[in-house]
């Protein structure tokens, strides 16, 4: 697994610059095309350093897949239905996380071989249905260097801050999801079972979010939706530091991830409408920015448990995401055109 994200984290870097120069398409299809040998190759590996090996190269693959998910959405939709569909690939991402470890732990019940040969036969079918069904999505922008695509993105303060809120955002959030598992079987008593029925009816939250993600921000319009669920996230993680039984506990974490899963495609398509001339970038640095923030979330969250249990967890996370909103705020955000 830390094979896979060094060789996702190290090349998420670079992805983006090299995908916003050349026809989003064919990095998706070429970058799938190298996903699915070099996961079939795990499946055949004779030894453990061939196994890191094929999963860094794995990793390295998908760094050039996700930031084409992300920037084509607003090229190829119309831009009334851009939140609308960045909401179906936040409830695709949602259902992956929920059902994936399980169908994993059911293909290697057979044998270990079997997941990887799966995954790796799903990926070439992607890339076949990719390849009938996507426009080419060659950037319409005139061409710059590696460097430049940077120099754009670094000298626009707005597209800067709001990837610094989004980290920091990040941060908050991804202290409390890491010890949620820990918190319900330290306080309540769970088995990890019984953990994993939870997280299941909270992975649903999510989904449920997701969906209706297009649907909040047209009801309120994209500014108030953004804005209404920052509060709605800081105000349950205070909430969460009264939470006296598990009942509770579960219904505001649940609640939690239902705004995570409406707030997600609003965020993406924030950054996405910064810079448009570097999309695939922008996608490569949020990627980045979520994956130090979960580096940083896993140091002080055991740090905060260690000290004051989940309460100081909760509190941290509710301080941290109100710091993010502020700055959203600050750069117009939550501005509502006139």
């Amino acid at each position: 697994m830390s094979a896979y994200a060094i060789g996702y984290a190290g090349f998420a870097l670079i992805s983006g610059p090299i995908s916003d120069q050349r026809d989003r398409k064919q990095i998706l299809l070429y970058s799938l095309t190298g996903f699915a040998l070099s996961t079939a190759l795990c499946g055949i590996a004779t030894t453990f350093w061939l196994m890191l090996l094929f999963r860094f190269l794995a990793g390295v693959c998908a760094a050039f897949i996700t930031p084409q998910v992300w920037a084509s959405i607003p090229e190829v939709i119309e831009p009334k239905s851009i939140v609308k569909v960045m909401g179906y690939a936040t409830a695709g991402l949602s259902v992956a996380q929920l059902v994936g470890i399980p169908i994993g732990s059911y293909l290697a019940a057979s044998s270990w071989h079997t997941p990887f040969f799966v995954i790796a036969g799903a990926a070439l079918l992607l890339m076949v249905i990719c390849s009938k069904s996507l426009p080419a999505l060659q950037n319409q922008h005139p061409r710059v260097s590696f460097w430049q695509t940077y120099r754009r993105i670094i000298s626009n303060q707005q597209a800067v801050s709001y990837l610094l809120a989004y980290f920091i955002f990040q941060t908050g959030s991804f202290t409390a999801i890491t010890f949620i598992s820990t918190w319900f079987t330290h306080d309540y008593g769970l088995t990890l079972t019984a953990v994993g029925t939870a997280m299941i009816a909270i992975g649903a939250g999510n989904l449920l979010g997701s969906l209706l993600s297009s649907y909040w921000a047209k009801k309120l319009t994209f500014p108030r939706a953004f804005a209404s669920s920052f509060m709605a996230l800081i105000l349950l993680y205070i909430g969460l530091t009264s939470a006296k039984s598990f009942i509770i506990s579960e219904g505001l974490v649940t609640l939690i991830y239902m705004f995570n899963g409406l707030i997600f495609p609003l965020l993406m398509t924030n950054l996405q409408q910064t810079v448009v001339a570097a999309r695939s970038t922008m996608s490569s640095l949020a990627n980045a920015a979520m994956y130090l923030g979960e580096t940083v979330a896993g140091g002080l969250g055991g740090l905060l448990f260690h000290m004051w249990n989940f309460t100081g967890i909760a509190w941290f996370a509710a301080i941290v995401i109100a710091l993010g909103t502020l700055l959203y705020w600050h750069y117009g955000a939550f501005k509502v055109s006139e």
